[in-house]
């Protein structure tokens, strides 16, 4: 005689926990190309508007008021080629065959306990970054709309959490609502300003920074500090590996699509981040020339306070457009911030 089993209504729905491949689409490690159900565009947009963070905004305007444009202009073209090349065949690695960075870094030969160490750091990355972003949109609340700081990160930290989730299914969906909204906001002011205020470009350019050298040449200690901030970007290619290894199985005759989709969801990040980093300087200096210390003019809450004037001058709409754009950008940066860093975590402590 066989027993039969009451399925409790916890049981039950612990089951479709189980059985929905939603809730983990293969976040840890490796991704067979049968769970590869998205389309390449959808990958890549997933992937590039992850690039949102206002974080590079600050760095670029920090470093020009400091060394000025020239100095930062060579510096993010010098770099950007270097996270290039490096961010190349981690990508083709990872779109090929599915991996995350903590297989990868076993393949390369740096075994168990170096992709420990390497999940670790990885890991450290995407929390700092994470903390760094929520303190930038908790500034934002607090300046704009008067919210105390300690509610402020509360709320840039629980908002993302169910997010993430469900895994790269409602992420990438998160990014496609939203990127449109995010892109017209962010190109909308700097054609108002060149419109407008065409002199802005020359003085931008012109800008020697408030430390130039005494001797009025070219410092190589200069140029390579501003090489040394940017360089603690290269692990963001950490963060693109989690999306690219979901893209499609490369197909007969569509090499060259599945390339384009590899290179603008992998190493293509950083052409978006060099722009963004150029749109921070220019902002710092705008900035700086209409009376901002050097502070203010170097966060971002700020510099698009001063973009965004250009667009309305209306105070209740210039802090609405400003909010918007920085709570969006911020979120979008920090939903990929926490599902990578939860990989990662998850990587070492299972280790």
């Amino acid at each position: 005689m066989t027993a039969q089993q009451k399925a409790f209504k916890a049981r039950r729905q612990y089951n479709q926990w189980v059985t929905n491949q939603t809730l983990e689409d293969y976040a840890l490690r490796f991704t067979p190309h049968s769970a590869r159900r998205w389309s390449s565009g959808r990958v890549v947009l997933t992937a590039i508007s992850a690039i949102t963070f206002l974080a590079l905004e600050a760095i670029g305007g920090a470093l020009t008021l400091t060394y000025g444009f020239h100095y930062v202009a060579m510096a993010v073209l010098l770099v950007s080629i270097i996270i290039f090349l490096l961010a190349l065949p981690i990508s083709w690695y990872a779109a090929r065959y599915g991996l995350d960075i903590d297989l990868l870094t076993r393949g390369a030969g740096f075994g168990y306990i170096g992709s420990t160490v390497t999940s670790l750091i990885y890991a450290s990355f995407t929390f700092i970054f994470f903390a760094l972003e929520a303190a930038i949109m908790a500034m934002a609340l607090n300046m704009l709309f008067g919210m105390p700081l300690h509610f402020g990160y509360l709320a840039g930290s629980l908002v993302v959490i169910p997010l993430v989730t469900y895994g790269f299914t409602f992420i990438s969906r998160f990014q496609q609502w939203t990127q449109f909204v995010w892109l017209i906001m962010q190109l909308m002011p700097f054609v108002l300003i060149l419109m407008r205020d065409g002199g802005t470009f020359h003085s931008w350019t012109a800008f020697t920074g408030l430390m130039p050298p005494d001797n009025g040449g070219f410092d190589m200690l200069r140029f390579g500090a501003v090489c040394s901030v940017l360089l603690s970007l290269v692990a963001q290619v950490g963060e693109q590996v989690d999306q690219i290894r979901f893209l499609p199985q490369k197909q007969a005759g569509h090499g060259l699509r599945w390339w384009c989709g590899v290179i603008a969801a992998g190493p293509g990040w950083v052409v978006v981040g060099a722009l963004k980093i150029m749109l921070g300087s220019f902002l710092a200096v705008l900035a700086f020339r209409y009376g901002l210390d050097v502070d203010s003019a170097s966060e971002p809450t700020h510099m698009y306070l001063v973009a965004f004037s250009y667009v309305t001058h209306s105070s209740t709409w210039l802090f609405a457009l400003t909010g918007i754009f920085v709570v969006l950008s911020q979120l979008k940066i920090n939903v990929t911030n926490a599902y990578a860093g939860s990989i990662a975590w998850s990587n070492f402590s299972c280790a």
